[in-house]
């Protein structure tokens, strides 16, 4: 895609994608973007319903509901994966998020390796909220990448350097995923100088790398949150989200 869309009902715009999740959101002018991540995880639809009372009680509509990160016990085969978005966006199309083709909402999806959740289960959210008096700081989330191209019939045909985790292999793994997170920063106007936060997704060393592609191109200004997970799909080595929110809590 070359160019965000308008989500209006839920005021915010987003970087077109698959259908089971868009790649990024920005808030409009006038409103911002608060995160909320559970203190422990919690299951698919337990998760939705504390969401929907969440929204509600800060009185916002369901459609402000514009990004989620979710923990997984293990990678999906490419079918599985497929499975389990079906499911997923229903409640998307229940809130009047997802028309059966167009996705706004971000999200990353990834799996622990060590004491993963027993089932699919929401990790954090964010919705948007109008922003405070004289704010003007662009809050925005970016979903999840993996180093799996864009187009082509299956993700064995798009994944780069698939099978492969030497240091070189995941330099350029990690590589193609940092332009693809510029790409989708560039998309909605924004750059990694106005990130609050960068979170990396491998169980494979990243510190070769993490000087060269990492640091000096800025992607970790606040910092990186490495967690030790493994992407949704299986064969995936190396997935990235950032984001710039100006307030984030736990429940």
């Amino acid at each position: 895609m070359t160019a965000a869309a308008d989500f209006a009902a839920g005021n915010y715009r987003f970087v077109p994608g698959v259908f089971q999740y868009s790649g990024g959101a920005a808030a409009h002018d006038g409103y911002a973007i608060e995160r909320v991540r559970f203190h422990e995880p919690v299951p698919l639809k337990e998760g939705f319903a504390r969401i929907e009372k969440i929204i509600r009680a800060a009185s916002r509509p369901l459609t402000s509901f514009c990004a989620c990160e979710l923990r997984s016990p293990a990678p999906f085969t490419e079918d599985g994966f497929r499975a389990f978005n079906q499911v997923y966006v229903v409640t998307l199309r229940d809130w009047g998020l997802f028309d059966g083709t167009v996705n706004p909402v971000a999200r990353s999806n990834v799996c622990p390796e060590i004491a993963p959740p027993p089932e699919p289960s929401f990790h954090a959210f964010s919705y948007t909220v109008p922003a405070p008096a004289g704010a003007a700081r662009r809050n925005f989330v970016i979903a999840g990448s993996g180093e799996a191209r864009e187009g082509g019939a299956s993700y064995r045909e798009r994944t780069v350097r698939r099978g492969e985790q030497s240091p070189d292999a995941m330099r350029e793994k990690a590589r193609f995923v940092l332009g693809e997170m510029e790409r989708r920063l560039g998309l909605l106007g924004v750059g990694w100088a106005d990130t609050t936060a960068t979170q990396v997704y491998t169980v494979f060393d990243l510190y070769p790398f993490l000087a060269d592609e990492i640091v000096r191109r800025g992607a970790a200004r606040a910092g990186l949150t490495w967690h030790f997970c493994r992407p949704p799909v299986v064969e995936l080595d190396y997935e990235m989200d950032c984001r710039g929110v100006t307030s984030e809590r736990v429940v």
